[in-house]
């Protein structure tokens, strides 16, 4: 249902003081994550975090700010991300057709996750796998990892709240943490303009040119594997989670609208994506442009449109 805020109307006259509307929206995120912290301060018990979310949810820049916030409390940390678990890409598990399913958590080497996650708790210290995705297999060096009594463990992943990786980890020493774009844009009518996945695709679709060269079609694509993945694997554990994170920067659609347009016009209409690119598109129509030079550098925004230039 629609609040004041997350209207089309809303946001467009919030966008006409551009540097004040993009102010409020990273301070309201950044409080969120301000005050995780210090919860997990004042619990004096927890040690592992786990930042589970779908794609494009943010949980790099999330994990990457609670260590901040951590630290400014006198807090070390320590982010270990699932990726860097992934199977060899000939080892990863197969659809029925032959190809690889990347997005089970059955890809990862949940043994060797234990096996190092064991040896933090008991010793402070282990050596930690690093994964290459251009090569497609996990590299031969790992990286040893030591760490203090009172530090914390943030581990982040698709997969982080999911029973074959929380299980074998002391319940008492977790928090659990979901985020993900948990509201929509509506118009003045009640009716939405764009969904939680609408926008999620966007961020996805802007970064993927931007930083892996992938078009478009192949955006789309990818985003069918993507959907089954969180639809499996993701959202039936999101109610393990302690503590809701929503990552939505009510600004963040004016300043990505401009590349995603130009990127969604390039389908031909021959793709059987024309018809849902065009409707994006109409949605991405009625929000008004900002530049992306006001975007702050420290923001999670920067994770899909990157540094300035």
């Amino acid at each position: 249902m629609a609040n004041k805020n997350n209207t089309v109307e809303y946001i467009r006259a919030a966008a006409t003081q551009p540097d004040k509307f993009i102010s409020q929206c990273e301070n309201r995120y950044n409080n969120k994550i301000k005050q995780i912290a210090l919860e997990i301060a004042q619990s004096g018990r927890t040690e592992i975090v786990m930042i589970a979310g779908p794609s494009s949810a943010g949980k790099t820049t999330s994990a990457k700010k609670l260590r901040e916030h951590l630290y400014s409390l006198g807090i070390n940390s320590l982010t270990v991300s699932l990726d860097d678990y992934y199977v060899d890409n000939c080892d990863a598990p197969r659809f029925p057709d032959g190809t690889p399913d990347f997005e089970t958590v059955d890809a990862l080497d949940i043994e060797c996750f234990q096996k190092t996650m064991g040896e933090l708790l008991k010793t402070n210290e282990t050596y930690l796998p690093e994964f290459d995705f251009l090569q497609g297999k996990r590299k031969k060096e790992y990286r040893h990892i030591k760490i203090s009594e009172g530090d914390v463990i943030i581990v982040e992943g698709l997969h982080a709240l999911n029973p074959k990786i929380t299980d074998h980890l002391p319940n008492e020493r977790l928090l659990k943490i979901y985020i993900n774009i948990s509201s929509r844009i509506y118009d003045e009518q009640g009716n939405i303009v764009l969904n939680k996945r609408n926008m999620r695709f966007v961020r996805r679709m802007v970064r993927d040119y931007k930083f892996r060269g992938n078009s478009v079609e192949r955006s789309y694509k990818m985003w069918i594997t993507v959907r089954y993945g969180e639809d499996t694997y993701l959202f039936p554990f999101k109610n393990n989670a302690d503590i809701r994170l929503n990552t939505i920067h009510l600004y963040e659609t004016c300043v990505l609208k401009d590349t995603a347009i130009n990127l969604l016009s390039e389908l031909p209409k021959t793709s059987e994506f024309y018809k849902e690119s065009q409707r994006l598109i109409r949605s991405l129509e009625k929000f008004p442009s900002i530049n992306s030079d006001g975007v702050p550098d420290d923001s999670l925004l920067r994770e899909f449109i990157g540094a300035k230039e």
